[in-house]
């Protein structure tokens, strides 16, 4: 219970001081979570939205694969880029092994599923008669695409919400193909990880009350905008 009073008494110590170290920290995991949530969202939401609207034969294989993907452990994805970013892998040229990029990387694979297979389920609840109304009315493919996402954007902004809290809480892979760099890759989870191992308790709650108030500010702004009416 200490532990917990001094973890707590030290992260407004932190934020308070302004510590360089913290400030660095905090910046450098909203950065990566954010661009990888982005990224995610840019590639999952036309294909969760392909996937779901049209009719192929492997349709289904493809669904199932992304299923699949929204229950990859974070260590194998981690495994696997750190093999292809290694020196001597397939992308060991590209020199991107213990860096913020490959943090990127790992996060945009753990993300990218999870804003793809919730988009295909918001997509698929709506009602089938909505999608045959639009093109009764004369909307172009791309018309009703647009009309579509904002009648499901509830659940969709959800799918966001989803895809940003399993990277921002992600240590694995971020230690695997970051490094825990300190000034370079060492993010909140990461330090935490550190400090726990060195017996520094109170250091890991500071940072863990960080973490818990970098998601929920986040979260909360996200909610602001899936829950407003105009």
């Amino acid at each position: 219970m200490q532990n917990i009073l001094d973890g707590i008494l030290k992260a407004i110590q932190l934020l308070l001081q302004g510590d360089p170290e913290v400030i660095r920290i905090t910046l450098l995991s909203l950065q990566v979570s954010g661009v990888a949530t982005l990224i995610s969202l840019i590639i999952g939401l036309p294909i969760g939205t392909i996937l779901a609207l049209t009719r192929f034969p492997s349709r289904q294989f493809w669904i199932s694969l992304i299923n699949t993907g929204m229950a990859l452990p974070p260590v194998v994805v981690g495994l696997v880029v750190s093999i292809f970013l290694w020196r001597n892998g397939p992308m060991g040229f590209m020199r991107l092994i213990y860096s913020p990029t490959a943090i990127v990387i790992a996060q945009v694979l753990i993300a990218c599923p999870l804003t793809t297979g919730l988009t295909i389920t918001s997509l698929q609840q709506l009602d089938p008669r909505l999608e045959v109304q639009l093109k009764g009315l004369g909307a172009s493919r791309l018309q009703m695409v647009f009309t579509l996402w904002k009648e499901a954007r509830l659940p969709l902004i959800a799918a966001l919400i989803a895809g940003f809290g399993s990277v921002i809480s992600e240590v694995g892979a971020s230690m695997m193909v970051g490094g825990n760099l300190q000034g370079e890759t060492r993010v909140l989870t990461t330090a935490i990880v550190l400090e726990t191992s060195r017996g520094e308790f109170a250091s890991a709650i500071s940072l863990s009350i960080i973490l818990l108030g970098l998601a929920f500010l986040v979260n909360a702004g996200l909610t602001s905008i899936q829950q407003h009416r105009k």
